[in-house]
């Protein structure tokens, strides 16, 4: 057939001519600069679309239609040309290429090996651009922003169904990854895990109420546990220094320390397979650069014998914020929260605590709780205090820790939790599938890690590779597996051969 390449170059000339009108012709010499951004902005979207036409033209013209012999014998023959459409950055498009068919064998387009096209008609741009806004904002956002800018109608489906399909090679990526290498590391390993709950879906809901009873709810929440693995170079200071730092804020944030190669993760599937796979980013990273292996947690006893079994050889640090937040209860309750001398008690004790006295802390709660005085809320929470001390006693060797420069506040893992996690998991109405939150969360991570570039660069090696075999094949083996995978047994129907140069409205 004939491609009507000289048709679309004579609209591009033409265009690019009115173009050059709308920004120097008569109305542009009183028009605003607002009016022209905008007006400009539509038209380049427009030229873009018939640019893309023309290459997609271009390509089908150029490409050889001699048949395709497969390895017993059996051949494939130009058949006729064959219409796919393609949602692009700049609007719907269609464009035909080759088709290739054998009855009873079925058929397919080799070109669109070549162009390293998917399954769908979803550029790879416009799946990476919307995807990019998916992780940050709820999905019906996205489709609005993309509609607003570009004039391209996504619908809430699409983001999500595109999402979760790139998300599928997000464990594979990571497992291949290479580790950073050492001179980019620091001498500190650092691994910390936490939870953050997020709001279900139950996916075998009970039977309708009108209204629910009390206590009951029509979701739950799951937790997702949050890992995250960095190193950071040692930064000895006193407890005073602390103790100044973290109430007074006396020190610069640009003096601390910052991690180095720092990788996060969360997923809804149990403690035990977060901290497996934290286990297989933890061993390429390990190595004579390491001086010392540290590991943050808050205090929970499930997460802290899951790391003690796990890591045997980090130290495990208790993080000295949830600490403090003991003490603040416990300031609250004895003094009251508009009491002045509030600060400065919790003060005051948060440097027995950094001091290695917390022995002397306990003592002091288990004296106070057995007063005569003491009203029974301040006993409860003197004693769950003293009992949360006690019981973590072998990870507040404070004074240790400081002395050798380790971190001893999970402030990444803590951020993560609250960013990572409920900052798109918990907005207001969000219930999930368990699914759909570990695509989101795993898609989030690609985000978070800044390997946003290069995990779809893998992706789409990782989809070529499924659809049409090695990317680095020759040629003719490229075309015998793309033939090799028909679309269809069936003889598609037969398309208008005269309706090679077509655009669809934006709106379509």
């Amino acid at each position: 057939m004939t491609f009507n390449s000289d048709l679309i170059i004579k609209d591009i000339r033409s265009d690019f001519e009115m173009l050059l009108d709308f920004v120097m012709g008569e109305e542009a010499r009183t028009a605003t600069a607002d009016r022209i951004e905008r007006g400009l902005f539509k038209l380049l979207l427009a030229l873009g679309a018939k640019l893309l036409t023309l290459f997609f033209a271009m390509r089908s013209q150029v490409f050889n239609l001699d048949r395709r012999a497969l390895p017993d014998g059996l051949q494939f023959a130009y058949h006729r040309e064959s219409k796919r459409d393609y949602f692009s950055i700049f609007g719907k498009l269609a464009f035909w290429r080759p088709y290739f068919y054998t009855k009873g064998l079925g058929g397919a387009a080799p070109l669109d090996a070549e162009l390293s096209l998917g399954e769908d008609c979803y550029s790879d741009l416009v799946r990476e651009v919307s995807e990019y806004l998916a992780v940050y904002s709820v999905y019906h956002k996205t489709g609005d922003i993309l509609e607003r800018l570009l004039g391209l109608p996504l619908s809430t489906r699409v983001v999500a169904v595109n999402l979760a399909e790139d998300a599928l090679d997000v464990e594979a990526y990571y497992a291949q990854k290479a580790a950073p290498a050492p001179s980019s590391e620091a001498e500190i390993l650092v691994i910390q895990a936490d939870g953050k709950g997020v709001p279900m879906i139950l996916e075998t809901p009970a039977a309708d109420q009108v209204r629910l009873g009390k206590g009951e709810k029509r979701g739950r929440k799951k937790e997702a546990v949050v890992t995250g693995i960095y190193t950071i170079a040692p930064a000895v200071r006193t407890p005073e220094q602390v103790v100044e730092s973290f109430f007074d804020q006396a020190e610069a944030p640009g003096k601390r320390p910052k991690p180095h190669n720092k990788h996060i993760w969360a997923t809804l599937d149990g403690k035990t397979t977060a901290l497996a796979r934290l286990a297989q980013q933890v061993s390429p990273r390990q190595g004579s650069h390491i001086q010392d292996q540290v590991a943050l947690c808050d205090g929970c006893e499930a997460l802290q014998s899951r790391l003690a079994k796990q890591f045997p050889d980090f130290t495990q640090v208790l993080d000295f914020i949830h600490a403090n937040e003991y003490l603040w209860k416990v300031a609250n309750s004895l003094l009251g929260e508009p009491d002045e001398q509030r600060t400065e008690w919790v003060k005051s004790h948060t440097l027995y605590l950094l001091s290695g006295q917390t022995d002397q802390l306990i003592t002091e709660f288990r004296h106070l709780e057995q007063q005569p005085k003491t009203r029974v809320a301040q006993r409860t929470q003197l004693k769950k205090t003293a009992d949360y001390f006690e019981r973590n006693l072998p990870y507040m060797d404070y004074p240790s820790y400081l002395s050798k420069g380790w971190p001893i506040a999970s402030g990444v893992i803590e951020g993560a939790c609250r960013h990572f996690v409920k900052d798109r998991c918990e907005l207001s109405g969000m219930r999930w599938l368990q699914t759909g939150a570990e695509n989101l969360l795993r898609m989030r991570a690609v985000a978070e890690n800044e390997d946003w570039d290069d995990y779809h660069s893998y992706r789409k090696q990782q989809r070529h590779c499924r659809l049409y075999g090695s990317p680095q094949a020759n040629p003719e083996a490229l075309e015998f597996l793309a033939i090799n995978s028909p679309i269809s047994a069936q003889e598609p129907v037969m398309a208008n051969a005269q309706d090679d140069y077509h655009l669809l409205p934006l709106a379509a």
